[in-house]
C-alpha cells in the first residue's frame, strides 16, 4: 500500500518529527517514557486480569473498567513503542501503511473509549441515583450490548474518515510535525483540496467528544446532587473524594482531545497538539488504574486472592 504524489511518484514513508527541541535528551526521555509505558501497561493489565479471574468483580462497573483498560493498553501500545525508538535511535521514518494503521488504531480505540466513558458515567448515575432499579437496568446482557455498541458505532465512522484521509495526495515534504501519525497532521501534509476531509473530521470528532462530554457532565451533576443529600458528613467527604478524582481524569482527557480535534481547520495549533496528545498517551493511562480501581477495596481483595492462588508472597 502506498500513495501517489501529485507529481506521479509514490509516497513510501513519512518522517515523524517527534520533539525536535528536546531531542538531545533522547536517552533520558526514552527512560522516562519507557517507565511510564510499562507502568501503564502493568496497571491496566492487572485490572483486566483480576476482573476476568475474580467472580466478585463480574459486575457492570468492572466489565466497563476492564474494557476501558484494554482500550488504553491498545492506544499506548500503538504510539509509545515507536516514540521510544525515536528517542533511543533517532529512527523517525514510518512506512505509509504503518502510519495509517497507527492512525486508525489510536483514533478508533480513542473514540470507542469516549463512548465507553459515557456508558460508565450512566452506569454510575443509575447505581447511585436509581439503586433499586440498578440490577434490572444494568444486567450483564445489557452491559455486553452497550460495550458492543461502543465498538460498532465508532468503527464505521473512524474507518470511513481514515480511508478518506489515506486517499489524499501527498506532495512533500513528508515530515509529520508530531510523535505519531495523527489525522490532523496528515491532513496538513496533503496537497489535495482537504476542505471536505477537514469538515468530516470536525463533525465526527465534535459529535463523539461533545455528545460524550455533555452526557457525562449531566450524569455526574446528578450524582453530585445526590451526594449533597447524604445525611452523614463522612459519607459526603468519601463520595466527593472518589467523584473528584474521577472528574480530574475526565477533564484531562476531554480537555486535551477537544483542544486537538474540535476545530474546523486541522492545520491550526499543530505544534501545541503534541503536548496535548501526551496527556492522553502518557498521563491518563498512568492515572486511570490508580483513580478508578487500584484505590478500591474490592480490587485490593481480588489482588490478594489472586496472589494467594499464585502463591506469591505478600
Amino acid at each position: 500500500m502506498s500513495m501517489e504524489m501529485g507529481n506521479g511518484t509514490t509516497v513510501q514513508e513519512f518522517t515523524l518529527e517527534g520533539f525536535p527541541a528536546i531531542q538531545q535528551f533522547g536517552k533520558v526521555l526514552f527512560l522516562v517514557h519507557l517507565l511510564a509505558y510499562l507502568a501503564s501497561i502493568a496497571g491496566n493489565a492487572v485490572i483486566v486480569t483480576i476482573t476476568c479471574a475474580d467472580s466478585r468483580l463480574h459486575t457492570p462497573m468492572y466489565l466497563f473498567l476492564s474494557t476501558f483498560s484494554f482500550l488504553e493498553c491498545g492506544v499506548i501500545s500503538a504510539v509509545i513503542p515507536k516514540l521510544l525508538v525515536i528517542f533511543l535511535s533517532g529512527r523517525q521514518a514510518i512506512s505509509f501503511p504503518a502510519c495509517f494503521i497507527q492512525a486508525f488504531i489510536t483514533v478508533f480505540l480513542g473514540a470507542t473509549g469516549f463512548l465507553l466513558i459515557t456508558v460508565m458515567s450512566l452506569d454510575r448515575y443509575v447505581a447511585i441515583c436509581k439503586p433499586l432499579h440498578y440490577p434490572t437496568i444494568m444486567n450483564l446482557k445489557t452491559c455486553f450490548l452497550l460495550v458492543t455498541a461502543c465498538f460498532s458505532l465508532a468503527f464505521p465512522f473512524i474507518t470511513g474518515l481514515v480511508v478518506k484521509v489515506s486517499q489524499l495526495s501527498f506532495c512533500g515534504p513528508h515530515v509529520i510535525p508530531h510523535f505519531f501519525c495523527d489525522l490532523g497532521p496528515l491532513i496538513h501534509l496533503s496537497c489535495s483540496d482537504t476542505s471536505s476531509t477537514e469538515m468530516l473530521a470536525f463533525v465526527l470528532t465534535s459529535f463523539i467528544l461533545l455528545t460524550s462530554f455533555i452526557i457525562t457532565i449531566i450524569a455526574y451533576s446528578n450524582i453530585v446532587i445526590m451526594i449533597l443529600r447524604l445525611p452523614s458528613v463522612k459519607e459526603k467527604q468519601k463520595a466527593f473524594s472518589t467523584c473528584s478524582s474521577h472528574l480530574v481524569v475526565l477533564f484531562l482527557m476531554y480537555g486535551s482531545c477537544v483542544f486537538i480535534y474540535v476545530k474546523p481547520k486541522q492545520t491550526n495549533r499543530l505544534d501545541s497538539n503534541r503536548e496535548a496528545a501526551l496527556v492522553n498517551t502518557v498521563v491518563t493511562p498512568l492515572l486511570n488504574p490508580v483513580i478508578y480501581t487500584l484505590r478500591n477495596k474490592q480490587v485490593h481483595r481480588a489482588l490478594r486472592g489472586m496472589m494467594w492462588r499464585m502463591k506469591i508472597p505478600r
